[in-house]
């Protein structure tokens, strides 16, 4: 996932997936309200692109971090209904989840050992849901997505919150749904994505892919907020969190973006902003030449540049989590950040060398992600 997490790694299909069946278009108006252009320095040959995309008041943010609140008890008890599940039953959805997560986030499983059960298993049960749902746009039955596989999907979530689960690995959400206080719209904002990725295979501007950034990911950070705890100490406001949470969800999708351009452009898909590129006088049909030219190199470094701001407003926010909890994230910030560096090291060629970070290198951010987390 993500966010917190990293959907990148595309979801496993046989460990009870239960069958994919839900939801109403959540699109929101996305008013132009970004930062000025900074000035172009008179050494630089392209313009700086714009950093800020849609305002979270467009996105509702503030009402979800408002019913997500701890002091909000009535609200939990509202939407969900405490659930009767059978202990063994619990502690197998759980195990599910958790091997799940262990074999396709292992760098972000690790993180999540320090943290206490209760958050490790509801942390796990967030994340399988989330992997789900990116599997019915990019797994093996991709093919048979339809409209309505989606509202059936979003049924069964409401399913979810209502106590009713579908299958075993619904069930270990339901449960955390029932611990925590956990807001429907940010999941249904997630489907919402899923949508997107159907029907709008083109982004005019950074501002539309803001939003699918929000959709597929920031959504995550404001699911994981509640669950991950805010330090007790901190003077931050629950708000400036959130935001933290949901600016790590949209660097970690750009990077994907950036990373995976190769790939998207063999499947028609441009998920690059249509006018930034025309900024750098680029195309689609240079995308798809899938050739590295200095107008790209300068493409691309800008690109980066942006990923970059994002995990750094992502960063202020990760050291106010409560301490247990801050490893996955600091973890999920330095891999994702040498997935860029991964990028400049390959001359900016995302067409024909993959940015990949290897499994010693993941290893080796844990210390420094530890040390940080302190």
């Amino acid at each position: 996932m993500y966010s917190t997490f990293s959907l990148s790694a595309k979801l496993c299909t046989g460990a009870d997936n239960g069958k994919f069946l839900h939801s109403k278009p959540l699109v929101t108006g996305a008013r132009a309200e970004v930062i000025t252009d900074p000035k172009r320095s008179s050494q630089r040959a392209f313009p700086r692109l714009l950093k800020q995309g849609i305002p979270h008041t467009d996105l509702q943010v503030h009402e979800i971090v408002e019913r997500q609140s701890k002091a909000n008890s009535l609200y939990k008890q509202d939407i969900c209904r405490k659930p009767e599940f059978h202990p063994a039953f619990l502690e197998e959805a759980y195990e599910r989840c958790r091997n799940i997560c262990a074999e396709y986030a292992k760098t972000f499983y690790l993180g999540t050992l320090l943290m206490t059960d209760e958050r490790q298993k509801a942390t796990w049960a967030i994340y399988v849901w989330c992997r789900r749902t990116d599997e019915l746009v990019d797994g093996p039955n991709a093919v048979l997505l339809s409209t309505a596989v989606l509202d059936r999907w979003e049924e069964r979530l409401q399913d979810i919150f209502d106590g009713r689960p579908y299958d075993m690995l619904d069930a270990a959400l339901t449960d955390t749904i029932s611990k925590f206080p956990l807001d429907i719209k940010p999941f249904r904002d997630m489907i919402e994505g899923m949508r997107m990725d159907t029907r709008k295979f083109r982004y005019d501007n950074f501002q539309e892919l803001y939003l699918y950034c929000y959709y597929v990911a920031g959504t995550v950070g404001l699911m994981s907020v509640p669950v991950m705890g805010i330090a007790a100490e901190s003077e931050a406001s629950a708000q400036s969190i959130y935001n933290a949470a949901l600016y790590l969800g949209i660097g970690n999708q750009l990077t994907n973006i950036l990373r995976d351009v190769g790939e998207d452009a063999l499947r028609g898909r441009v998920y690059l902003p249509q006018d930034e590129l025309a900024q750098f006088g680029l195309c689609d049909k240079d995308v798809f030449a899938r050739k590295v030219t200095d107008g790209w190199r300068e493409f691309m470094k800008e690109q980066i540049t942006r990923a970059r701001f994002y995990f750094n407003l992502a960063e202020e926010g990760a050291s106010k989590l409560e301490k247990a909890s801050r490893w996955p994230v600091w973890s999920s910030l330095l891999v994702y950040q040498k997935i860029l560096d991964a990028i400049e090291d390959n001359d900016y060629d995302i067409f024909t060398k993959r940015a990949y970070v290897g499994r010693a290198k993941k290893l080796l951010t844990l210390p420094l992600a530890y040390t940080k987390a302190q």
